[in-house]
């Protein structure tokens, strides 16, 4: 060989060979849903794992990460997040009208780094009327900033006076300042809502079927969009490759959604016997959004007039409420991904839900395959959620044994995303 070209290859090498990390712990849940392993080696190069070796053993060269005594996770994913949010009731109200996009992407970038140190390497963002999320979702991509790994729904979509309209409750002279093209009333407007979104680079189309808790209306949380409307919804995302997550409180509406195909029902408060089979029908997920009720405590305790009356009334019921469709999708066999609406939560204390996943019927170790292996079939993704050869190297340690109390999680000491070390060692 010509030696040129063998200092070449030398070189071209020796990067990949630096590259070479080694995690290790005395414990490891590689696979969720399956019993931890004992001392293991999780060989990494390229961002991606390229081997788990029993015991503690490493390439000659490679960079050692010993964990001692505690557990190894696959990053968490949370399935429910709005980065670029923070307030609720009337705060967030002021925080729309008065937030240019550069203080939502910049907030958006701050609420992302708050939930990857909190071990969520991956989320999904379900409405951003700005686009801050997609261009941080970008922005990480390439490396740019540091972030969690994000499947972004840009706008949601909702009907006219429906839970994705901006305009409710705003003087009607403002109404043109503010974009309503995620708005459809009728089959043919609810393609065309479909396909702006797409036009835009959206990952994972976000709909509302019924009206929501923060709807600044008193019209409830019933049925909105017509069922004809919903499968137009589907039936264009399907076209153009893109599943459907669907906001849904009442009954009718959760019923429609499923009916239409959709992938997952996000809060999904008020199913009946019929929604039960309706979710096994269509394979689909429940995300139930249960630490919602954690924002909503906090606000009114430090402001019982932080929600208007309309809202206040819905806030109310959702605090009776929040766990009971858990605890009847459970053992009905509905499949369950974890996802916390962060933003009417606070970002960073995701792994809050957790505790009450369990405490409406869940036990640790679902909720743990919930927000691992179960969220990343849910989104679509194919290498994350497991420990796994050819998977991204996404990956938590945390003090202790989160199968036998979850809480456990609320702590995380190490994170690693794509073969980067995020928090700790």
């Amino acid at each position: 060989m010509r030696p040129v070209l063998a200092a070449a290859l030398l070189l071209s090498t020796a990067p990949a060979l630096a590259q070479v990390t080694v995690v290790q712990a005395d414990r490891v849940l590689a696979e969720p849903g399956r019993a931890p392993l004992g001392p293991t080696s999780i060989v990494i190069e390229m961002g991606r794992i390229t081997a788990l070796l029993p015991g503690r053993q490493a390439p000659a060269g490679a960079t050692v990460i010993d964990l001692g005594t505690r557990m190894v996770l696959p990053g968490l994913i949370d399935s429910h997040v709005h980065l670029d949010s923070d307030a609720g009731g009337e705060a967030a109200l002021v925080e729309g009208l008065t937030s240019s996009p550069g203080t939502h992407a910049l907030r958006a970038q701050w609420n992302g780094m708050k939930t990857l140190n909190a071990g969520f390497t991956t989320v999904r963002n379900l409405g951003d009327g700005t686009g801050a999320t997609l261009a941080l979702r970008d922005a990480v991509e390439a490396g740019w900033v540091m972030g969690p790994r994000i499947v972004d729904a840009g706008r949601s979509i909702s009907v006219t006076s429906g839970h994705m309209d901006a305009t409710n409750s705003i003087a009607e002279d403002l109404h043109g300042s503010i974009g309503q093209e995620n708005l459809c009333d009728g089959v043919d407007a609810c393609r065309q809502a479909v396909r702006m979104q797409v036009r835009r680079g959206v990952d994972v189309i976000k709909i509302a079927t019924t009206g929501g808790v923060n709807s600044r209306i008193g019209a409830g949380l019933g049925q909105q969009m017509f069922l004809d409307e919903a499968k137009a919804v589907v039936e264009t995302a399907r076209l153009h490759g893109k599943k459907v997550a669907v906001h849904a409180h009442g009954t009718a509406g959760m019923n429609v959604a499923l009916e239409a195909g959709a992938d997952s029902i996000e809060h999904g408060t008020m199913p009946d016997d019929n929604s039960l089979k309706l979710f096994r029908k269509a394979n689909a997920y429940y995300v139930p959004t249960l630490s919602t009720i954690n924002g909503y405590k906090e606000r009114l305790a430090k402001d019982p007039n932080a929600y208007p009356p309309a809202v206040l009334e819905k806030v109310k019921w959702r605090l009776e409420v929040t766990g009971k469709a858990l605890e009847k999708a459970v053992p009905a066999g509905v499949k369950i991904a974890f996802g916390t609406d962060a933003g009417v939560s606070k970002h960073g204390r995701n792994a809050d839900e957790f505790e009450l996943m369990v405490e409406h019927g869940m036990t640790p170790a679902t909720a743990i395959v919930a927000a691992t292996t179960n969220a990343a079939d849910l989104l679509g993704v194919k290498d994350i959620g497991a420990l796994r050869p050819g998977y991204h190297a996404d990956l938590i340690a945390v003090a202790g044994d989160p199968l036998a109390d979850v809480k456990v999680l609320k702590t995380v000491d190490f994170v690693m995303k794509g073969g980067a070390v995020v928090k700790g060692k």
